[in-house]
């Protein structure tokens, strides 16, 4: 099943960015719309985001710093949005890792024939992220799983437990292995932290498979994942 691009738009003023999201979502793809630099990069690190549009000039910081600070952690595409167009602008959005630049005022329709473009020549490269194991795909650098080609709505640690499982297909996990490995970061939690994850990760691979739940309980023992290999 074809997986809709998502693009994230970081622009500050909404007419701009109303214009750009009807564009983009007239054309087939997903779009996402915030107000500030500070929130792409974790939008991003949270994982489905296509390619990135950055106004430069954001209220709380520069989009040059909100590049090099994506940069630092994502590959994502990024296409500039600016009013400036002095060539030393575009030379250094390019050099912090930009693949485009747009100068405003432009066409909406234009802007989308450079997001289709730039998606095309980085389609084959965000194929080769998706790595297949049985009846699952995923994206780690994505943080994505598709299960029977239907993308799953995971969220942080729905994606950490079931990456986990993946890993190694049929062997299990211990729910103090599994509790290490997702939630190294959380306070206060215990092995039903595991389980309660669990239920709700079933219920979301049955409603994406007509009720398969290729996940096994081991009693007493902890967690494997059938994969369908």
């Amino acid at each position: 099943m074809p997986v809709t691009p998502l693009i994230l738009i970081a622009e500050d003023e909404p007419a701009i960015a109303e214009a750009v999201v009807y564009a983009l979502r007239a054309e087939g793809h997903a779009a996402e719309h915030v107000l500030t630099g500070g929130a792409v990069v974790p939008r991003v690190q949270a994982g489905g985001v296509d390619l990135v549009l950055l106004d430069v000039g954001l209220p709380d910081m520069s989009g040059f710093d909100v590049c090099r600070a994506l940069r630092a952690v994502s590959d994502v595409p990024v296409i500039f949005l600016t009013a400036r167009g002095a060539e030393v602008d575009r030379v250094l959005g390019l050099e912090l890792g930009a693949d485009d630049y747009v100068v405003k005022p432009f066409s909406p329709r234009e802007l989308v024939a450079r997001v289709r473009a730039r998606l095309r020549r980085g389609a084959q490269s965000v194929q080769a992220r998706w790595h297949r194991s049985g009846a699952f795909e995923v994206d780690r650098e994505g943080r994505r799983i598709r299960y029977q080609g239907r993308m799953l709505d995971l969220t942080r640690y729905e994606y950490g437990l079931l990456e986990a499982l993946l890993s190694r297909p049929g062997a299990v996990w211990s729910r103090t292995r599994l509790m290490d490995r997702v939630w190294e970061d959380a306070i206060d939690s215990s092995d039903r932290t595991v389980d309660t994850h669990i239920k709700t990760l079933r219920a979301k691979l049955r409603t994406a498979a007509e009720g398969d739940d290729p996940i096994r309980t081991h009693r007493g023992v902890g967690y494997s994942l059938d994969t369908g290999v």
